[in-house]
This record gives structure tokens, sequence and C-alpha cells, in this order.
């Protein structure tokens, strides 16, 4: 389950100091009601999960802990299911990791997420896909809701205290503390009780259906794509201005993740983005040079400084020819706007008055900017609309794009005779 999550809205004129709404008054939920129940790791013990599931009734609250920040990649290790008749149950997905058949037993039941998109991709790894679902995140963000995060949305739909202080914890660790196996069964305590005042507000607002429609987005969206370049994310490379330092970067970074990968540990605990930045800054000829700098004080990081330096050598002895650009790959996707007004007026004028159609529709149906509309599609509409840009046209480009019809149906005119204004 993610951290807190930062507002969905951030009103400027929000109140602060003495004029400040006070937090409403919540009861602590400490104890799960059945209390913590042991977790299954044996095929025996699945089977007789998978058949308390099937027998059961109503939606599926479900859960999944990972261990990010300690190993490599986005794997599942504890899986928590709640539903109607059985109670709460923890998978052990490193001990279990085919649960295709909790999805057998599902099929046709609704499975209750909170910030389903964080989830999926790695319960799909384990076999785990559902027929279709209820996100309790989107949903708070669909009906404006300030804070989105499972504390606060549990807070404010039950006025039930949920405690988040082991979400960033290692849950590859076995065997998983007492403490941790209480915070991951309360993770799916009450979230069908949520899921249910969140429907109820969601039918009350006329958004219901735009969220069945959100929601089977996020079900059925595949995999991204692999990123272009991944090592440009390197945080502190926007320091570096020549393509021999940003080879210095390329091989680190890959050299690193082939380590990671290897080690089964997160890329920055074996090699810190600090560490990677600042050798292609002092562009070191030996491990005595490398080793001086600051960042590669760590005895860890000391211990394999042949490696990283070999990763650098590699970069320095490399032809000009096969430097990285500084620019960045290719990309279809439109300039900064902040270089429209230069480059063309009139995109820069439509940009404008999108922004303005959507704000106002954020405003008056309480729903954040980025919910109403992707904002790389609403770019990517102006740079290049539809000619003529009619309202047909435009609500083709916005379903091409991924828009669902709920947000067609509200922007499309809207945008079309927002384009024509500005022409």
């Amino acid at each position: 389950m993610p951290d807190e999550d930062p507002p969905a809205t951030a009103p400027a004129d929000a109140p602060t100091g003495e004029d400040a709404v006070p937090e409403p008054a919540v009861v602590p939920l400490t104890e799960p009601a059945g209390g913590v129940p042991d977790v299954v790791g044996t095929p025996e013990g699945l089977a007789e999960v998978v058949a308390a599931l099937e027998a059961g009734t109503g939606p599926v609250a479900v859960d999944a802990e990972r261990a990010s920040g300690y190993r490599y990649g986005q794997r599942t290790y504890l899986v928590q299911l709640r539903r109607e008749g059985v109670g709460t149950v923890l998978l052990d997905a490193m001990a279990l990791p085919d649960l295709s058949t909790v999805s057998d037993a599902l099929v046709g039941v609704e499975w209750v997420f909170h910030a389903a998109s964080q989830d999926l991709p790695s319960l799909a790894d384990n076999g785990m896909r559902p027929s279709r679902i209820f996100d309790t995140e989107l949903a708070a963000r669909l009906l404006g809701m300030d804070r989105v995060g499972l504390a606060a949305v549990v807070a404010d739909t039950l006025g039930l205290g949920l405690a988040k202080e082991h979400s960033a914890a290692d849950w590859s660790t076995r065997p998983l503390p007492l403490e941790w196996l209480r915070y991951a069964a309360l993770d799916v305590e009450v979230l069908v009780e949520v899921r249910e005042v969140l429907a109820e507000r969601l039918a009350e607002q006329g958004k219901a259906e735009w969220a069945a429609q959100e929601f089977e987005a996020v079900r059925t969206a595949p995999p991204p794509p692999p990123r272009v370049d991944p090592w440009r994310r390197t945080s502190g490379m926007h320091a570096l201005r020549d393509a021999r330092r940003l080879a210095v970067v390329r091989s680190l970074w890959q050299r690193r993740d082939l380590e990671a990968r290897r080690r089964d540990i997160s890329p920055g605990r074996v090699l810190p983005d600090a560490a990677i930045v600042a050798a292609a800054q002092a562009l070191p000829r030996d491990v005595t040079q490398l080793v001086a700098l600051p960042a590669f004080a760590g005895k860890g990081t000391r211990r394999r400084a042949e490696t990283w330096q070999a990763a650098v050598d590699e970069a320095l002895a490399l032809p000009d020819s096969a430097l990285p650009s500084v620019r960045g790959p290719r990309s279809d996707a439109p300039p900064p706007p902040r270089a429209w007004a230069d480059r063309d007026p009139a995109a820069a004028a439509r940009l404008v008055a999108a922004r303005d159609v959507v704000a106002e529709l954020s405003a008056h149906w309480s729903v954040p900017v980025e919910n109403l509309l992707q904002p790389d599609l609403l770019r990517r509409l102006c740079w290049t609309p539809p000619l003529p840009a009619t309202t047909a046209a435009v609500d083709a480009f916005l379903a091409d794009g991924g828009a669902r019809p709920w947000q067609r149906e509200l922007l499309a005119e809207r945008l079309a005779t927002a384009f024509s204004a500005a022409a």
C-alpha cells in the first residue's frame, strides 16, 4: 500500500493558521477484528483459502506489499485479502508465487483496491487478474477530496484512524514481524466499508458512471512501454552539460543496474545516484581518484570501486560518435509549453483557451484537472489539432488518445468552441 498521497488539489486560498478547519476526530484502528491471521505459505493452505474465498460473499478487499527501495523491481511479497464470510487472509507471495487459483475463485467478483494502478502490475506477475475493480483512491479524486491517501480517506469516510508507519518496510523480510502483519491486515480491514461510502457519494454527485469508466481503464491498462534511456532519470544529472559526462552517467547506471538485478537489491542501495553524478562531474582517471570523492566513501561503494572505475573508463574511452545526445532521445511529444509562443503562437493561444476550459470544469465538478483529462493528451491536442477542429474531430482525437467517454462528453464540444474563438 502506498504512503500517504499528496493532496489531490491544493487551492491557493486554502485556510491556514487560525482560519484552518480542524481535523475531524478519529477513533484509532489498532487491531483487526479477528486478530492478526497467520500467513499462508503452503499449497495446502492456499487451497483452503481459495475454497473459502469462493464461498464468501460480496466484494473482496485486496492489497499487496512490495519491497521498493530494498529489492530490485516491483515484486509482490505479501498479498492481503478480506471478504465477507472469510475474514482477512495473508498470503506469502514468496512461498506461493503462483496465485492464479485466487483469481479463478473470484471471477466476476469486484476487487476493492486503494491506488489499484500500483498493485495490479505486480499482482498480475503472480497470476492475479481481477475481472472488475473499485479503486477507493481514484474515487476520492473524482469526488474532489483534498487528501486521497488511504489513512485520510478512511478517516473521512468512517471516522477511523489508520496508522501508516510500516508502509515503506522491507516486505521481503522473513519471518515478518507481528507488528507488520497487523499493519498489513488493517490495510484491508475496512476497505469494503470505505468503498460503500464512496460509491454512495459518487452516485449522489452523478459520478458513478465516470468512476466505472475510470476503474475499467485502470484494470485494462496495458503495461507501459520500456522507458527510452532510463539512465536519464538519474537524480541530479541536470547539472551535467556535456556528452562525455552523460556517457559516464549512462555507463555507471547500466553497470549498477546489472549488479542490482544480479543481487536483487534496489539500485539506489548498490550505488546512490549522487555517487554516479559525482563521478561524472569529476571524471576520475583511476580508483584512487574515484574513492577520494566523498560520494564514494561508503564501505560497500569502496569495496566495488574497481567495478565502478571500469564503467567510468569505458565511457571515457568512447569515440565522440558513440556519446549520448545532450538533448536526449527524439520524441513525438510537443515541445515544452514555454516555447510555444515563439514557435507556434496559434498553438499557444489554443493551449491557454483549453486550460481555461478544463480549469472551469474542474472547479465546477470538483475534479482535479489531471483527472478530467491527461495533461499530455491536452497538450498534444492543442499542438496538432485535427483540422477543422469540429466537435466530432476533437472527440475522435481524444478517443484515440485514451480519453474516456465521460471526459469526451464534457470536453469535446467545449474545446472545439474554445479553439474556434482562439483562432
